[in-house]
């Protein structure tokens, strides 16, 4: 099975704090794809860069140090995002969305409006 991390699952992940144990453990099972989506490596760095978050190094290489794939943004799936409903407002969350869409991935997160649409989600 492929899972894509939400943004803020993938800060937890990397921080070392609490996620639900069975998410924990398809995200640490080395036969799971874990992918991790330029959209949250590109949320990140806006967010360090203004001081919301502290983040160092690269997001990339910890990613790839956690053994995640990265998931770049194609046309396709900046078309979905945008044809998506305004449920969710944050472009961020609007891409994860869209590309778990496109790719069939299930998307890991705590956010309860991803409920809105029809993507797999495993909750957080």
């Amino acid at each position: 099975m492929s899972f894509l991390l939400d943004t803020h699952v993938l800060l937890w992940w990397l921080a070392g704090e609490e996620i639900e144990p069975s998410s924990a453990e398809r995200i640490a099972n080395v036969q799971a794809q874990v992918l991790v989506s330029a959209a949250s490596v590109w949320e990140i760095a806006i967010k360090r860069s203004l001081g919301k978050i502290r983040f160092a190094g690269p997001v990339g290489d910890a990613v790839r140090r956690e053994g995640f794939n990265l998931l770049a943004i194609s046309d396709l799936h900046a078309e979905d995002a945008g044809a998506l409903p305004l449920h969710h407002r944050d472009p961020f969350d609007r891409m994860i969305i869209a590309q778990a869409k496109r790719e069939n991935l299930v998307v890991l997160t705590r956010d309860p409006v991803f409920a809105a649409y029809e993507v797999s989600l495993l909750h957080c």
